[in-house]
């Protein structure tokens, strides 16, 4: 295969697993979890806050859980959709403290505890940005059915991007999945889907 031929295959094969990922997960919300065979979604992980804290899935039940997997350097949809989500947020007002908003970086490597806060809280500061050791990424990975791989751009360390799946996973009180929240949509249209969902 040649350096052409790799370049085209990799965004084809992160829009086929994104595709996969977000049909998994509306099947799943419409006929539950045996719609694509008895998987579920989420489940136990430990990472780390901004401040160094560890933080585990039981640190965000008694909550709505509203999680996006994504990177700093992201050029387009990570921003977007965070941008949305900060917006639903405020929409939401009061509502908004029953739902905690979790950014969870695929990118371990640059996005270490300082930067993912940072990165999380100039969209908002009810976001909570979450990192760990690649070991730890890959296995919250694997519990969201999340899509991730980097993509060489350039011969530095820091030269390559991140294809990665792109879905907001609404979770409930007891850390269950609850439904797929759009990342296309306006933060005006999100809050109104989440409003629906929390009961």
């Amino acid at each position: 295969m040649n350096p052409r031929q790799r370049t085209l295959l990799f965004p084809v094969a992160a829009f086929a697993a994104t595709l996969a990922v977000g049909a998994g997960a509306w099947l799943y919300l419409a006929h539950g979890s045996e719609a694509i065979g008895g998987l579920a979604i989420g489940g136990p992980f430990t990472l780390e806050d901004g401040a160094g804290h560890t933080v585990t899935d039981r640190d965000l039940r008694g909550r709505y859980a509203l999680v996006y997997f994504g990177y700093t350097y992201c050029p387009d949809v990570c921003p977007t959709t965070l941008n949305e989500v900060a917006e639903a947020l405020a929409r939401l007002g009061s509502r908004a403290e029953r739902l905690q908003a979790v950014f969870i970086t695929v990118d371990p490597q640059r996005d270490t505890p300082q930067v993912v806060h940072d990165y999380a809280a100039a969209f908002s500061p009810r976001i909570l940005g979450l990192t760990g050791t690649p070991a730890q990424i890959a296995q919250v990975a694997r519990e969201y059915r999340v899509y991730y791989a980097p993509h060489r751009t350039g011969e530095g360390a820091g030269d390559y991007t991140v294809d990665h799946s792109s879905i907001l996973y609404l979770m409930d009180p007891d850390g269950r999945f609850l439904a797929p929240i759009r990342t296309d949509e306006s933060g005006e249209a999100m809050a109104t889907d989440l409003a629906k969902q929390m009961r």
